[in-house]
């Protein structure tokens, strides 16, 4: 099955530089999926969208979550690059979510910023939910933690 997004394994390339996805991110605080490597390894090139860093923020604060979580969260932040959404972001937001709506798919609005991001920055976004972004385009996508 080919895909509208472009598919990548993982960077050889030290230049490259990666948008991780709330659900990457969320497997590194649980210390699933072997993830640790990588943020060392990428250190200095990971970023994480402001859309994913609420989303973080909401998982630490549900009724039933250990404090711990709300530590664990806010030392990711420190270690990453948070990307605001601007201007620019918002008009990929808006040609994205045109062209996929014109083709009647329709995608989540928090992951269409959190793509358009990606791509405002030209940064390869990190995520294991690849299913929720294939249909945009010339989004690079890998999974680090099926990978």
């Amino acid at each position: 099955m080919e895909s509208a997004a472009t598919q990548v394994g993982p960077s050889t390339d030290r230049a490259v530089s990666f948008l991780l996805d709330t659900d990457t991110c969320s497997a590194h605080i649980k210390q699933r999926g072997g993830l640790s490597h990588r943020f060392v390894q990428h250190g200095g090139r990971l970023h994480v969208s402001v859309i994913s860093a609420g989303e973080l923020f909401t998982w630490t604060f549900r009724a039933n979550a250990p404090r711990r979580r709300l530590q664990a969260v806010s030392s990711l932040i420190r270690d990453v690059q948070v990307l605001d959404v601007t201007l620019d972001v918002t008009r990929k937001f808006g040609e994205i979510r045109a062209n996929l709506l014109d083709r009647g798919q329709a995608t989540p609005d928090l992951d269409l910023l959190i793509a358009a991001t990606a791509l405002v920055h030209d940064l390869t976004l990190v995520t294991h939910n690849v299913q929720d972004f294939v249909a945009i385009p010339k989004l690079r996508i890998v999974d680090w933690i099926s990978s």
